[in-house]
């Protein structure tokens, strides 16, 4: 949320990429307890003011075993355009976070892209193209190997690095440096 926010404050002077990195690449089961009870960390970012909605898991769906589906989904939204893609990305997160969605199930992939106004053939299309996948995988690797290990992370002219959810004042200020022609180091 503060990201968007900022990239609409700034407007064309600033923008977001969206890269995967995936917190999860391989399924591990977990029990729907273990789950919940995971979630219950969820509350301390809800706590935020500028946060988006987050709800300690009360569906009876199974937890997400692995995050390369809803990346490869993102992707897939991605090729309908921009604007198709911040929908697709926000209601992703909104149906994980506060709806308690399974986002590793093809059937909720789908739903989704049609409650954003996707074109749910051509997504489902581009869902079974494999150089989506390869992308995922191409991001995840960058970003490994760039010691990133924790979403978000804000890269700033491919140098810096803001790791963890930081204030909007934080992004506003990096941002304004950037504008100013200052180096930031």
């Amino acid at each position: 949320m503060r990201l968007e926010k900022i990239a609409e404050e700034f407007g064309k002077s600033c923008t977001i990429e969206w890269r995967a990195f995936l917190l999860r690449p391989y399924p591990e089961p977990r029990t729907l307890e273990q789950f919940r009870k995971y979630t219950e960390s969820w509350q301390r970012p809800a706590a935020d003011e500028e946060a988006g909605q987050f709800t300690v898991w009360s569906s009876e769906e199974a937890p997400p075993s692995h995050s390369v589906p809803p990346a490869i989904a993102a992707k897939a939204a991605a090729r309908q355009g921009t604007d198709a893609f911040a929908r697709y990305h926000r209601a992703l997160m909104e149906n994980y976070f506060h709806l308690n969605r399974n986002i590793s199930e093809p059937e909720n992939l789908v739903r989704i892209a049609g409650e954003t106004g996707l074109d749910v053939a051509a997504f489902v299309e581009a869902l079974r193209d494999p150089a989506l996948g390869r992308e995922v995988v191409d991001d995840h690797n960058q970003a490994v190997s760039m010691g990133i290990s924790g979403v978000p992370t804000v890269i700033v002219d491919g140098r810096w690095q803001l790791t963890g959810a930081q204030p909007r004042e934080i992004y506003r200020r990096v941002v304004e440096l950037r504008l100013a022609g200052s180096s930031l180091g």
